[in-house]
């Protein structure tokens, strides 16, 4: 048995073995921090990484968890590995598990607030309701003060969809034994942008394209936000290809539009980033010719009126000018606001491209169709018509004899008409009864005498002549004056 014994309390004995395990345990247990509480900031090595979580040793018997999303950067990412340390809060601990967070939160002493004051840690807290000058905020089971302007980064004109939200604050005063408590989300946001804005500028370039959010319309332009906390300008002349009165005719507030950095530069108040939402596609006139031709037909939008013309947009981007003497066949037109309207949809016709010069003539007479082409069809040597006076001069008086045909009633001929004088006393608007004396459609020219009595029986003839379909051509052709006379 003595040998026995012996055996067991030999040097490298399992007993021996089992004892110093103890010993090191102990010794290394000596070493560790007592359990801890809610609240404490500790400083700990992460040990491992899964999908979701970080693993932290935090100095005592039990390993720390803190999810992977609340250590991720701006851009997602995890800027940290095995072997890295960290600064975090305990938030929850038990025997079986101690969570940590970069805020505190939850329910906690006056020496936590007094922690998170002093070292500008930031404190989950609950938005309770509106208040006057601001909101009332739960931190740690206390009553808090958040003010309006401190709320966010923005103005804010609809206080009441804040309330509810929990968000981390910073306290910005700490009095009366933690009754005064003062609350800023402002600071955390502000320092957020710029770390964020300060990382997008480093990697900002000309020519990049980014899409932001556009935070303000202004007379000049429009703002675009493009991260939090940093904006550039888009000039109403960078907005659209098209031609702007204002901003509002392109984008809206808070609409989402892609951008195309053109210039960076360095002023006294930080960096000016100048932007382009037209150039991030290609300019119309490049393609310009893959899509029309002189002599198309295109419907387009009137965008000004001059003194010489209007101006009508035919594609985005592409403007034309319909000259004041291309606008009408039918009227003589002084202004082109007599004819058209800015906004106005009409029909043009392409007369001229000069691409090099970025030009082209347009015609709103031509797409209308020219009255005088149907002249020789309508009218005849010898028909009487009832026109309309619409101007005298030296030489004679200007009769309408159809929209966009006016003959002439030369002084020489109305001298020696019966009725000259009753013709005379005549004002423009006033109905005129005369006869086609000669027509001349290629020079645009109708020579007209006063009608009498011998006109309407030499035409009542012409007419029983033309019914006779033996006459030939000269018979259809006095059919054809005939049937538009009765039109």
């Amino acid at each position: 048995m003595a040998e026995n014994q012996d055996s067991k309390d030999a040097p490298g004995s399992d007993n021996e073995k089992e004892e110093s395990f103890a010993e090191m345990f102990e010794a290394y247990s000596a070493g560790m921090k007592e359990n801890l509480r809610v609240g404490d900031k500790i400083h700990g090595r992460i040990i491992s990484i899964s999908d979701s979580s970080v693993f932290v040793d935090t100095g005592t018997k039990t390993d720390a968890v803190v999810e992977i999303e609340e250590l991720k950067d701006d851009k997602g990412q995890l800027p940290y590995g095995v072997g890295d340390t960290l600064d975090l809060y305990v938030v929850a601990a038990d025997e079986n598990e101690i969570r940590l967070s970069k805020a505190i939160a939850g329910a906690g002493g006056l020496d936590m607030l007094k922690d998170a004051f002093s070292g500008a840690i930031p404190v989950e807290g609950r938005v309770q309701q509106v208040i006057k000058g601001g909101f009332q905020v739960e931190v740690l089971k206390r009553r808090a003060f958040c003010p309006i302007s401190q709320i966010d980064t923005h103005y804010v004109d609809a206080p009441e969809k804040y309330v509810g939200q929990s968000y981390l604050f910073l306290i910005k005063k700490l009095t009366e034994s933690g009754r005064n408590i003062v609350l800023s989300r402002r600071d955390l946001l502000e320092a957020e942008h710029k770390k964020a804005g300060d990382a997008f500028m480093k990697e900002l370039a000309v020519d990049q394209v980014h899409t932001g959010r556009i935070t303000r319309l202004m007379p000049y332009g429009a703002f675009v936000e493009l991260v939090p906390g940093l904006e550039g300008m888009v000039h109403i002349s960078e907005l659209s290809w098209s031609r702007l009165e204002k901003p509002e005719d392109a984008v809206q507030p808070n609409q989402m539009l892609r951008v195309k950095v053109l210039r960076i530069e360095q002023g006294k108040k930080g960096s000016k980033i100048a932007l382009s939402s037209k150039q991030v596609e290609s300019d119309p006139w490049d393609r310009l010719a893959e899509h029309i031709r002189p002599g198309h037909k295109i419907q387009g939008k009137v965008t000004r009126c001059t003194d010489f013309g209007a101006f009508v947009e035919i594609q985005p981007g592409v403007e034309g000018l319909v000259h004041i003497s291309e606008m009408s066949y039918t009227q003589r037109v002084h202004r082109a606001t007599d004819v058209v309207q800015p906004g106005q949809s009409v029909s043009v016709v392409i007369k001229e491209i000069d691409l090099g010069k970025r030009r082209i003539a347009l015609s709103l007479r031509d797409a209308e169709g020219d009255p005088w082409a149907e002249v020789e069809r309508n009218f005849v040597k010898g028909q009487p018509v009832d026109g309309i006076l619409e101007k005298q001069e030296k030489f004679g008086i200007f009769v309408r004899l159809a929209p966009g045909v006016v003959g002439l009633l030369p002084k020489s001929t109305l001298s020696r008409a019966a009725n000259a004088a009753q013709i005379d006393r005549l004002k423009p608007g006033d109905p005129i009864a005369v006869t086609i004396e000669s027509i001349n459609a290629a020079e645009r020219k109708i020579s007209l005498k006063p009608r009498d009595g011998g006109d309407e029986e030499e035409w009542r003839r012409f007419k029983e002549k033309a019914e006779n379909p033996t006459l030939g051509a000269l018979g259809e052709k006095l059919a054809r004056a005939l049937k538009k006379k009765d039109e």
